[in-house]
């Protein structure tokens, strides 16, 4: 008998699959609409995220934000239109060419889109209902002017010129976010870990179907065609 595919040991819900939430910082996300004014009183770091966190406080109260590269202690961070590196805006009020991150889906969902490091999108088309943004894959995305936005880029872009050097810390790294590490290939298992695994490699069709019990479906599930489309 086979073991369980890694799919299989996952969804079964066992401790070694689940995040580690409990050592997560919190939150972050835009917390109220409407215009408002605070400052930087400390920029930590948070396990579960490559960016660094800034913690601000608005009128006694402390908020946890993605901040912009180069945002420091004491700076001032403001909610309106004004555009400054760091400022949370709407972003019908952002003109075109300006990089923007942190970017809600809907109006006060707290942000959703670029959000790594280094990761932003530029205003493309700027109208009263809707706004054109172009992501960092060149995908082009019209969205709700009245979405929020964070002017600049995500802090802690520079973290992948830092190489690991070793494996074992390349493992806690990723065990730290809650990330499954290493992935291996089907291929390169045992017979009894997958059904590509053993000499064979994978010495089976990848196309699968639909109905195929849960030991069996892996590969191309269900797939209309396989192989490189070529011109007519």
């Amino acid at each position: 008998m086979g073991k369980n595919l890694k799919q299989q040991r996952r969804g079964k819900g066992n401790t070694r699959y689940l995040a580690p939430s409990h050592r997560y910082i919190g939150k972050i996300r835009y917390l109220e609409l409407g215009e408002r004014e605070g400052v930087v009183i400390d920029i930590v770091h948070s396990t579960g995220k490559h960016t660094p966190v800034a913690v601000a406080e608005f009128n006694g109260k402390h908020e946890l934000m993605i901040p912009a590269s180069g945002t420091a202690v004491g700076q001032k961070i403001r909610y309106g239109t004004e555009l400054t590196n760091g400022n949370v805006v709407p972003i019908n009020s952002v003109p075109e060419g300006t990089r923007i991150f942190n970017i809600e889906l809907r109006p006060g969902d707290g942000g959703k889109m670029c959000r790594a490091p280094g990761c932003f999108a530029t205003m493309s088309v700027r109208g009263d209902n809707q706004c054109v943004i172009e992501l960092p894959s060149r995908r082009q995305v019209s969205i709700n002017a009245n979405c929020r936005a964070t002017i600049g880029i995500p802090a802690g872009y520079g973290r992948q010129e830092k190489p690991f050097m070793k494996a074992g810390n390349k493992y806690f790294a990723m065990k730290a976010k809650g990330t499954l590490y290493p992935i291996v290939r089907g291929a390169a298992q045992n017979a009894v870990d997958h059904p590509f695994g053993g000499k064979t490699s994978p010495g089976k069709e990848k196309t699968v179907s639909r109905s195929a019990p849960p030991g069996r479906k892996v590969g191309m599930i269900a797939a209309k065609r396989t192989g490189k489309r070529r011109g007519r």
